[in-house]
């Protein structure tokens, strides 16, 4: 099942899964669209959605005891029919939560609630609220990690830059993780990237040349934030 969503602008909205709680479709006041989705895409477990922004919980990458990215992701979630008071005032918003199952015991034996609200402002912007509550019945804490999983929909890869994380010490994902410190003024995409920026600030700009499209990324409370270029990155 999804829900598409609008606003007063017959272009401007965005679509929902239940399925991995995922946003799949993104489009601005002229109907373009801003994310990717792959033609490929699988909308049923045990794959995830190829594409638009994947929830990554309770686990990122493949260093845990989970499957890759977490289960969060392969998982059918609810319409939250109590959520906390919305973080937005836009009337454009759908609010979802996922609990544990039988399942998810068996890897990561907690207790959680993880609620997601996805709003529309009226100029367009997608905001993205999540909130993970632990349930453990002897208020044991837990470790997890959790990351939006963001498929921009741009050109060549080639003509895109990541500005706003110059100067940053990041993990190399292809070099067993060795912390390195970025010389560059900008992130660029000549070959594959895969890193981990630490204590990233709360603006970061992507700018796709031959689009003439820039993405701009304001978070909170989200401290580090991951480039990725795949070494072969199929389009469909």
């Amino acid at each position: 099942m999804c829900i598409n969503a609008f606003n007063t602008s017959r272009f401007l909205c965005y679509q929902v899964y239940l399925y991995g709680g995922q946003v799949t479709s993104w489009k601005n006041n002229s109907g373009e669209q801003q994310l990717f989705l792959s033609k490929k895409a699988s909308f049923k477990p045990p794959k995830a959605i190829r594409g638009g922004i994947q929830i990554c919980f309770p686990q990122l990458g493949n260093h845990g005891v989970v499957e890759q990215h977490g289960f969060a992701r392969n998982r059918l979630w609810s319409v939250d029919e109590s959520p906390p008071l919305p973080d937005t005032t836009s009337d454009c918003h759908i609010d979802l939560i996922l609990k544990q199952s039988e399942e998810d015991m068996k890897t990561w034996p907690h207790s959680y609630e993880l609620r997601l609200q996805v709003a529309l402002s009226p100029r367009g912007d997608l905001i993205l609220t999540s909130r993970i509550k632990n349930k453990n019945a002897d208020g044991k804490p837990f470790q997890f990690t959790f990351a939006y999983h963001t498929y921009f929909s741009v050109s060549d890869i080639s003509e895109v830059r990541v500005e706003g994380l110059d100067t940053l010490d990041y993990h190399d994902n292809l070099q067993s993780k060795i912390r390195c410190t970025e010389q560059g003024d900008a992130v660029v995409f000549e070959s594959e990237v895969d890193r981990i920026y630490l204590s990233a600030p709360p603006k970061i700009v992507t700018i796709d040349h031959e689009k003439k499209r820039t993405f701009v990324l304001r978070k909170k409370e989200l401290p580090d934030v991951v480039p990725i270029c795949p070494p072969e990155f199929d389009p469909a």
